[in-house]
């Protein structure tokens, strides 16, 4: 019998990246929150495998195209790579808030691809996020929701009431890696 993967699904933007209001348009906005390319390392050196679940409606806007978010993404596995870490794969979601697809998060599509294609399991895997969407995407397939402060986290917390029960906070993505390890 295999051992089952061990994988950290992340939001990217407000998680691993500094998130901008008016979106990530190009590589040279793309800018990692400290520690975080450091935290993907430390898990990646544990054993954990870490795979990005990322929204990006500027597509669906017309804010950046395929090619844009390609080269953003070059950047993001670059600079991971420059600190010692892996990303093993990135999905995102192309379609603007009123497209009703099942990939925008908090709808689970996205998580349920990335287990199709990886081959694991979601049930109790992490799934790191700074948005209530993040969280209910988790909890829709039953990974274990993990809040950061960083990005929209203390808005996100602003609420408590709508965070689903047995959510993990942290202040951001190094806390939460130096926890599970």
């Amino acid at each position: 019998m295999h051992p089952r993967p061990r994988i950290v699904i992340l939001d990217r933007d407000g998680v691993i990246n500094k998130d901008s209001e008016s979106y990530i348009r190009s590589a040279e906005e793309w800018n990692p929150i400290a520690r975080s390319l450091e935290a993907i390392a430390l898990l990646n050196r544990a054993g954990w495998r870490i795979v990005v679940a990322t929204n990006q409606a500027g597509l669906a806007r017309g804010l950046f195209d395929l090619a844009t978010l390609n080269r953003i993404h070059a950047r993001m596995h670059a600079l991971a790579q420059r600190h010692g870490g892996r990303i093993d794969a990135v999905f995102f979601c192309p379609h603007g808030e009123d497209a009703n697809c099942n990939c925008r998060k908090p709808r689970p599509g996205m998580l349920l691809e990335a287990s199709d294609r990886l081959n694991f399991d979601l049930a109790g895997q992490p799934f790191v996020g700074d948005s209530l969407r993040d969280l209910l995407a988790a909890r829709e397939v039953g990974m274990q929701p993990v809040l950061v402060r960083t990005g929209h986290g203390r808005r996100t917390l602003e609420d408590p009431a709508s965070i689903p029960d047995g959510t993990q906070v942290y202040d951001d993505l190094m806390a939460f890696a130096e926890t599970l390890l």
